[in-house]
């Protein structure tokens, strides 16, 4: 790897951490990016799981008061999501690549769906308040995020603004802090076992971090409704892409 694909890594990793938070589908920058500068689909996965622990880290650094409240229920939350990402990194492992790609698919597609009519279900249903949906959720979603992640962010939104009264704004903390505990336990797991190229993951996680700590402010400022459509539609052009 050349100083300018080092260089270029960190570009894409700021954009990587500022669109992660803002719309939950952070490997859509950086998970090309590697590609790139030409690594091979398992190596940038592994490397792309590490470094995105940087975006969690930047995001709640800069907006840990969020989180501080929730007590036992974000203590139990990040025990699930820790469980999810170890399972993730051990099907990434093990798994054939292909095994996830047509849930993955359909997933994407029915969270960004459901973002863009969330209001409308809410209208006519409520709150979906199961006690079990949010815990069985943040458990398989750290799984994905574990495994590969792309588009998890738009999942986990869509979760939390259907089951439970989170505004878009603490929906988006907790998914950044969540996804960052399945990428960190993931990325031990990787780090141990996995192909990774270190001198990538430093590049991106620098430029992952500081995207990060952007995210929360920006996303303060952008109306909630436009937030939200706006992932909604994001979301389903990721699905359009992950089905190519």
């Amino acid at each position: 790897m050349t100083v300018l694909d080092f260089f270029l890594l960190v570009v894409a990793g700021f954009f990587t951490g500022l669109i992660g938070f803002v719309t939950g589908m952070a490997s859509i920058v950086s998970y090309p990016a590697l590609l790139a500068v030409g690594f091979t689909p398992v190596s940038a996965n592994v490397t792309n799981t590490v470094a995105m622990v940087a975006v969690g880290v930047g995001a709640t650094a800069n907006s840990g008061r969020e989180l501080l409240d929730r007590g036992a229920t974000l203590v139990r939350w990040a025990v699930l999501s820790a469980i999810g990402g170890l399972l993730g990194a051990l099907a990434l492992l093990v798994a054939p690549a292909e095994a996830f790609e047509i849930i993955v698919l359909f997933l994407v597609v029915i969270a960004s769906v459901a973002l863009l009519v969330q209001p409308l279900v809410r209208r006519h249903v409520g709150e979906l308040k199961a006690p079990w949906i949010v815990p069985v959720g943040v458990l398989l979603i750290g799984v994905y995020g574990g495994y590969f992640g792309a588009g998890a962010g738009v999942i986990y939104l869509s979760l939390m603004l259907l089951c439970t009264s989170e505004s878009v704004w603490s929906a988006s903390v907790l998914k950044s802090f969540l996804l960052g505990i399945a990428n960190l336990v993931a990325a031990i797991g990787f780090a141990m076992f996995g192909p990774v190229h270190w001198g990538a993951a430093l590049g991106l996680a620098l430029g992952a971090f500081v995207g990060g700590w952007c995210g929360p402010p920006v996303v303060k400022v952008i109306p909630p409704n436009v937030l939200r459509v706006t992932v909604g539609v994001l979301g389903l052009g990721l699905a359009v892409y992950l089905a190519r």
